[in-house]
Parts: structure tokens; sequence; C-alpha cells
């Protein structure tokens, strides 16, 4: 089932930035995941504003891809850097409706933590 991981970043320090932004992106593949979106350009429409940097969505086949990507031990020391020079918040969403409204997603109910 695709799902879909956001990436949601309020950078502290930018030192670890240029180097993951040229890295990481080769990881994400190795594990069959892509970039749909990493970008700064960051404007809220409702509600109250995150101290948001950059948010970057990335679509992967399935749950157990990513979460291969977050334990690649290649990825370790990017994963370090950032936490050390960020604010960040992951998430993961799968590619359902909640409802079951949607006649072209598949119908989902919300799991509980």
């Amino acid at each position: 089932m695709t799902v879909y991981m956001i990436a949601d970043i309020k950078v502290t320090d930018g030192a670890w930035v240029a180097a993951y932004a040229a890295e990481v992106h080769h990881l994400v593949h190795k594990h069959g995941g892509k970039y749909l979106a990493r970008s700064g350009n960051v404007r809220t429409l409702e509600g109250k504003p995150l101290e948001t940097t950059l948010i970057a969505i990335l679509q992967f086949p399935a749950a157990s891809a990513v979460e291969a990507f977050l334990a690649d031990p290649a990825y370790a020391r990017f994963a370090r850097e950032r936490k050390a020079g960020s604010e960040s918040r992951f998430q993961l969403i799968d590619d359902t409706d909640v409802v079951g409204t949607i006649p072209y997603l598949v119908s989902g109910r919300a799991r509980a933590a």
C-alpha cells in the first residue's frame, strides 16, 4: 500500500542542510521512495502557523520501505546531523480515505497510535 512521509522541519542550524539535500534523496530512492516535494516555500493558509522552514513530501511503496530507509546505516549520520540542527517532525500516512467517500481512494479507518 502506498504511503507518504511528511517531513516538517524547522532548521535551527543550517550546517547539515547542503549535504543532506545532496545525498539523502539517493537513499530515499534506494528504498523505493521518491520526493513529491521538498520546499522552503511554506505558506500557512489556515490556522496558526508552525515555525516551519521546509516541508518534504515523500512517497514510498509501503510503510516497511520508510522504516528501512530510516534504519539504513547510511542514513544514520544524516539523521543525527538533521536532529542536531533542527526541530523535525516526520509523519506517515497511507493512501486511504478515512470516511470512504472519495471513490478513487481505498476506504480506510484511522488507526490508534
